[in-house]
């Protein structure tokens, strides 16, 4: 028994109850959106949610083999596998739906990574995987398929990983007032530190690589509810107070996707 994997399995059970936490606060302040920017904050709900349903069943694995059940390992990583090949989908919606403002759009191309995502699962399953390899430090599955690779590498990993990085782009090249900027940024910022680190533990060979590539999904799922959420104490740092509607004394929200839509659409 290895002290190592209960730290893994710890780390994975605080990235589901962070990540799912993060997505509960986002569903329950959705009445601060306008009905424009609902399907933009849907998608980023139920991409917080697909992050907290994919290290759920992983931790369960680390506990597993920590017990020495490969079975229930092996089983795990099959169920940990069905949310992790849909996690580009609600990305790649709200990254089109940022951008365009299209609904149907962003519907079409998220249907697109569903089927990649569909076909990635059928290429593992039918082709098999290598493992569960027990080490001091994790519990390792190597994926025994080159369709299932290349379809990994391209559908889930580059494209989706390229999108983030052109609205980061876009988002740079904006004029917006500071507080905008960082409301935008950096939670795309946050979402691709999650979302890489997450690609490279599904395809981690090393127990320290899978480890250390949870720990900063961890810490991205953090950064991610400070983006949105920041301290007073940061936000007077940065000057990115929210403001204060004199009359009504209540906060005036500047919606982040609806500001981006109707500002870029301009351009």
């Amino acid at each position: 028994m290895n002290p190592g994997l209960l730290l893994n399995g710890t780390i994975c059970f605080a990235i589901t109850l962070s990540s799912l936490a993060f997505a509960w606060v986002l569903s329950r302040n959705k009445e601060r959106y306008n009905k424009n920017s609902k399907p933009a904050l849907f998608s980023l709900i139920l991409f917080w949610t697909i992050v907290g349903l994919t290290y759920l069943p992983a931790a369960a694995r680390m506990f597993a083999a920590y017990a020495g059940n490969q079975e229930i390992d092996a089983i795990m990583y099959f169920i940990t596998a069905i949310p992790f090949a849909f996690i580009s989908v609600p990305l790649v919606f709200f990254i089109i739906y940022v951008i365009t403002g299209s609904k149907k759009i962003g519907e079409y191309v998220a249907l697109v990574f569903t089927l990649i995502g569909a076909a990635y699962l059928t290429f593992l399953y039918d082709s098999g995987i290598v493992g569960p390899i027990v080490t001091e430090w994790g519990s390792i599955f190597m994926i025994n398929s080159d369709a299932a690779i290349n379809l990994y590498l391209m559908g889930l990993f580059v494209i989706p990983t390229s999108m983030i990085l052109g609205l980061l782009l876009l988002i740079l090249l904006q004029r917006m007032p500071k507080r905008i900027r960082y409301r935008t940024a950096l939670p795309l910022v946050a979402i691709s530190f999650v979302f890489d680190f997450m690609l490279t533990d599904m395809i981690a060979i090393v127990d320290a690589m899978q480890l250390f590539a949870r720990l900063f999904v961890l810490i991205g799922t953090v950064l991610a509810y400070l983006a949105y959420f920041p301290p007073m104490t940061v936000q007077e740092k940065l000057g990115i107070q929210e403001q204060i509607d004199s009359n009504q004394d209540i906060h005036v929200d500047h919606n982040i996707e609806t500001f981006l839509i109707d500002d870029l659409n301009k351009t």
